[in-house]
């Protein structure tokens, strides 16, 4: 018997395996899609956010997890169901994680009725995720695997075109064949016009820069890198899927108007510091799902016949680099 627990003892402990949440969490990504394309082109923008918030909290609840946001929406769509930075979500009983979600990544696309929106959710262990409330703007740059490895802080600060020469080198190519994922607003005209002049050609979104940052990590995905000012929300919820992806992002907060840089600067955030993406979520146990809404160059958009409803959904794990595509039918409530 002694020797039997001495071999015992000496045997090497295995860790078990972690629970892959990104299959609990694409729930809250395919309920917020399923109750956001009934909106699809209505032009009726905060219902279709409220009822997607109000669908994807409800299927957050149910997920076994002790969730706290990271991120939430104050003062981004006036008063919805999504919780706030600091709340909880989850059953409360399971691994302690930090939660971000977009209930409509690409609201305007959805409400105008063209392609590209989509339901997105994250989760990282609990303190993983870097905490930036109260600020709302980010300047990044995204990039895929190829480039990752040589993206460097000089980046944020240096021309475009110095940039663009960077990205072209890491992936074999002319800069006259890189295309630039950039949203189309009046703060990025200067950006475009380098990236134009530096000979690259720009596709400009008209909203979801989460969409532009898969497309830049995917393969084939038909962007080289995307660049310009957009939503720390949406940053944190892109790095999660890079972790998942092995792309590379920097980040630094951007404030667009004088009441957000006077909260940011009350918060102590420093508003020159550049974050890479390993800071922005110190861990590589992330989850990330997507789900479509509307139809686009990643994920199909929810169709619905009678009662029934179709989805497509993508999974990402940082750990095991996994990538799965997910084609559910969902029987709908009448």
């Amino acid at each position: 018997m002694e020797d039997r627990a001495m071999e015992l003892e000496a045997r090497p402990v295995r860790r078990r395996p972690s629970r892959n949440l990104g299959l609990d969490i694409v729930r809250a990504t395919e309920a917020a899609a399923l109750a956001a394309g009934r909106w699809m082109g209505l032009d009726r923008l905060h219902e279709a956010h409220r009822a997607a918030a109000a669908a994807m909290r409800h299927a957050l609840d149910t997920v076994e997890i002790d969730g706290c946001v990271v991120v939430g929406e104050e003062g981004r769509m006036g008063r919805c169901k999504m919780p706030q930075s600091g709340q909880a979500v989850g059953t409360g009983y399971g691994p302690q994680v930090d939660v971000v979600v977009d209930p409509i990544d690409g609201r305007r696309l959805l409400a105008q009725g063209h392609m590209g929106a989509i339901a997105v959710a994250a989760v990282a262990p609990r303190g993983a995720m870097w905490a930036s409330t109260p600020a709302v703007y980010m300047e990044k740059v995204v990039v895929g695997p190829e480039v990752a490895p040589h993206l460097v802080p000089e980046c944020m600060d240096a021309p475009a075109a110095w940039t663009l020469a960077l990205v072209a080198r890491a992936k074999g190519k002319q800069v006259g064949d890189l295309i630039v994922f950039v949203l189309d607003r009046p703060r990025h005209v200067d950006l475009i016009e380098e990236i134009r002049t530096a000979g690259a050609r720009v596709m400009l979104g008209s909203d979801g820069d989460i969409a532009g940052a898969l497309l830049a990590v995917t393969p084939d995905g038909g962007v080289d890198v995307l660049m310009g000012v957009g939503g720390v929300m949406e940053g944190l919820i892109a790095a999660c899927a890079l972790k998942a992806a092995q792309g590379g992002m920097l980040g630094r907060l951007a404030p667009q108007s004088d009441e957000e840089r006077s909260a940011v600067q009350s918060a102590g955030l420093d508003v020159h510091h550049i974050l890479t993406d390993a800071q922005l979520v110190a861990s590589d146990a992330v989850f990330f799902a997507a789900t479509g809404i509307t139809d686009g160059p990643l994920l199909s958009g929810v169709s619905y016949t009678g009662n029934r409803a179709t989805s497509n959904s993508i999974i990402m794990r940082g750990e095991t680099q996994t990538r799965r595509i997910i084609q559910a039918e969902h029987l709908l409530d009448e």
